[in-house]
Order: structure tokens, then sequence, then C-alpha cells
């Protein structure tokens, strides 16, 4: 099976879409949403997380209906419900109907979903490519919303980039019914599954847990960080729009140029809890630095600016990659509904306890919070073990083959961490280490199975 670019490029093309509305709300949300009725700074914080806690809880629920629905119709659903959204924030003249549009927006819970479909429409050895791809296409919209939203906020306002978000809501629609296909039924299997019974396994598995709160506290503070830092640019530095989206152009151009030597040295030298630790610590440092220095110099900041969101990019790459590896093959479907969860629940819990630290303590309480966050993160990467460096394989095997010989032989092989049947499609699915054995080996010892049966 062919590497499929189109649609990979067309799903991460709905994610990229539905992701720029959501992240061009970031740099102008926090001192456009205090003119709203009824605003104050809990209820703003409210308005920029609750997104988030719709978006956790439906994960999991979206994607246990897209096993039975199918993929296509759960997501449409899940793109109206987030147009929806849009359009009732876009009308909304008080803080009450953000909040309430804001809601709307994140019960359009996709993200599992979508996932689930880029696996079905992948085999194995290609999914991480294709996750890689799907990655860089959102870390690409992210620039892109930094750079447009100071500059839609001038011309259309807030309610303007709640309407251009339902537009690009119905652009996803377009691009999921005209260059996406339906998943073959070959992979359509438990694999990519996401099945009730397997919860509590996937929540039993520390290495995924630790990598599920680094998640939650990730995007709790990228959120909890956006409350103050439109306010610090604009009334203590004196920024202009023009040089807000100047700096974030900067900025996240500068994180991608430094990300990428770090991706290569934390897969291919295998030093992955040392680039983890290392950017974690970036990240701790930056906000040390914020909290304890109350007013550094404008480059002094900028600079920080550079070392966080270099660090954020780098980990958005990395750790979905790490759930992958990590988990079993039969639970990757859930264990990545629960990653996604735990991403979404970071984000409420950053707007929402933000917005507390931002109303009792001002700016300087954003900085203690996330310094906290970042603190508690980093004691327990230093505890994590070192993360297996695998990969997948999906291997075709002859339909008249003793499988129970087959899989004995697999697992007694160096290098084969764990084997998977899928019987009624006749193909194996194997986590392996590169290092120890390669692909050539795995299909002679396959073939030589055969051969002995039938000799026998």
């Amino acid at each position: 099976m062919k590497f499929p670019h189109t649609s990979i490029l067309a799903l991460a093309s709905i994610m990229a879409a539905r992701m720029l509305g959501l992240f061009m709300i970031l740099p102008v949300f926090s001192t456009q949403a205090l003119q709203f009725s009824g605003a104050t700074p809990v209820l703003v914080g409210m308005a920029l997380g609750i997104y988030g806690l719709t978006q956790g809880c439906l994960q999991i629920p979206f994607g246990l209906l897209s096993d039975h629905w199918g993929r296509k119709p759960v997501i449409t659903l899940g793109l109206l419900l987030f147009g929806l959204g849009s359009v009732m924030a876009a009308l909304s003249t008080s803080i009450t109907g953000i909040i309430i549009g804001r809601a709307l927006q994140g019960s359009g819970a996709i993200g599992s979903t979508v996932l689930a479909l880029l696996a079905d429409l992948t085999p194995d050895e290609h999914r991480t490519p294709a996750m890689a791809l799907m990655g860089m296409t959102i870390g690409l919209s992210f620039m892109i919303a930094m750079i447009a939203g100071p500059l839609l906020n001038t011309t259309v306002h807030l309610s303007g980039i709640f309407w251009i978000t339902a537009l690009l809501a119905g652009l996803g629609m377009v691009i999921l019914y005209i260059a996406v296909p339906s998943p073959p039924r070959l992979l359509v299997d438990a694999s990519v599954e996401s099945v009730p019974s397997r919860l509590l396994s996937v929540l039993k598995n520390k290495n995924l847990m630790r990598l599920d709160i680094s998640i939650f506290i990730q995007h709790a503070l990228l959120t909890a960080l956006f409350l103050a830092l439109p306010s610090v640019l604009t009334h203590r530095y004196d920024f202009t729009p023009h040089q807000q989206t100047l700096l974030y152009v900067i900025i996240l151009l500068l994180a991608f140029v430094v990300m990428v030597p770090f991706i290569w040295l934390a897969e291919k030298k295998r030093l992955m809890k040392n680039v983890l630790i290392g950017a974690v610590g970036t990240i701790f440092f930056v906000q040390l630095v914020l909290s304890f220095f109350h007013d550094p110099s404008k480059e002094i900041f900028s600079i920080g600016l550079v070392l966080f969101f270099s660090a954020f990019t780098l980990l958005e790459a990395l750790l979905p990659s790490l759930v992958s590896k990590i988990s079993p093959l039969l639970n990757k479907g859930t264990a990545m509904g629960i990653y996604s969860t735990a991403q979404f629940l970071g984000i409420f819990c950053g707007g929402a306890i933000g917005g507390l630290a931002l109303a009792h303590w001002d700016i300087a309480g954003i900085f203690y919070l996330c310094a906290g966050l970042a603190g508690l993160w980093l004691g327990m990467v230093f505890t994590m073990p070192e993360p297996p460096y695998l990969s997948t394989l999906l291997l075709p095997y002859d339909s008249n083959s003793d499988t129970q010989r087959i899989l004995g032989m697999l697992k007694k092989m160096d290098g084969v961490k764990e084997v998977a049947l899928m019987a009624q499609d006749h193909f194996l699915l194997l986590k392996i280490d590169k290092n120890q054995c390669n692909e050539k080996q795995l299909r002679n010892g396959i073939e030589q199975c055969r051969l002995n049966q039938f000799q026998a």
C-alpha cells in the first residue's frame, strides 16, 4: 500500500482549517473580550478555556460513535457543531454568549476521529510520517494564526474572526467529501478502534499517563500564558498590532528552525528523554524568569518567547509520537483518544485557573502559575524511563499458513516487541526495533514458516 499523500494532506488541511480559527483568537482575545457586556477576568478566562472542557469530555464518545456511524459522518457532525458555535460567538454581545458559543465550538470534538481516519488510511509502517505531516500542518496553521489574528482584529474585530472560523468549518466539510476517500476495509481493524473495555488498561499504563499529564500541562500553560501575553505586549512594551504580528512571525520561524535538529537528535540518536527534559526545562526556566523579573527589557522578554515557543513546538511533535510508540498495538486508538482528552482538558483548566490567577494576582499571577506547573512537569519527566525506539510494520501472510507457528516464530525473533493478528484480512501487525531486525528478515521468517509447514 502506497503512502496516501493526498488523503493525509486533505485530513491535515481539515484539522489545520479548524485549528486556524481557534488559534487566531489567542493573541487578541484577552484584551478584546473585556469589551463585552458582563466581562470579568475570570469569565474571560472561562470563555477562552471552556472550548477545551467540551472537547475533552467528548473526544472519546465521538471516537466510539465513529466506530458505529463511520468516520466521515461523525467528522461532518463535529464540523457543523464547530461552525454553529462560531456563528453564535460572532453574533454575541455578552461574555455569556461568547462562553456558550465557545462551548458549542468545542462540542465538535473530532480530533480523535480524524486521527482514527488517518490510521484507517495509512499502514502502520507509514503512520509516523503521516502523524508528522499532520503535526507540521497544524503547526503551520498556528504560525499563520499568530500573524493573521492581530491583523484581522484591526479590520473585522473579534466577531469577524469568529465569522471566518465558521467559514473555515464549511471549507473543512468540502475538503472531507472531495479529497478524503472512505477508509478501506483492510485497515479498519481493532488496532485503530477505541473500545470502552480497553480504557482501564490504558489508564493503568504509567508511561502513557505521564504523556497524558504532559500534554495537559503544556496546553494549560499555553492557554494561561495567552491571558497575559497580549496585555503585556500592548501595555508594558507598547507594541502596536503590526509590531506584535512581526514579533510572532520572527518567534515562530525561529521556533521551527530550532526544533528540527532536536527532533533529529531525539529520533536518530536515541536521545528522546534528554531532549524531553531539555524542552520542559526550557519552559520552566522561561516562566521562572518572567515570574521573578517583573519588568524585563523588551529584548529579554522576546528571547524568552522564542525559547518558550521553540520548546513548545518541539514537544507538540514528540509527545504524540511517543504515545504511538508506547501504546500497545490493540489499544492505540484508545490511547490517542485519552491523550486528546487530556490535551483539551488542559486548555479548559489553563483558561479557568489562569483567569482566577489574573483576577487575584494580576499578570504576575499568571507567570507564577505557569512556573509552578512547569516545575511539576519537569520533576515528572525526570522520573520517566527511557522511551522505546520502535517502529510498526504491516505484513501479509498466506491464508493457508499456520498462524500459531508464525506468531511463535516472530515472538522469538530479536527486535520483535509485539505482534497482533488481523486474521480476517490476513495481515500481521508488528512493533519492532529496527536496530535489531528489519522487514526483509521478518518476511523471510514468515515464508520459511510457510514452507516448513507444507514440508512437514
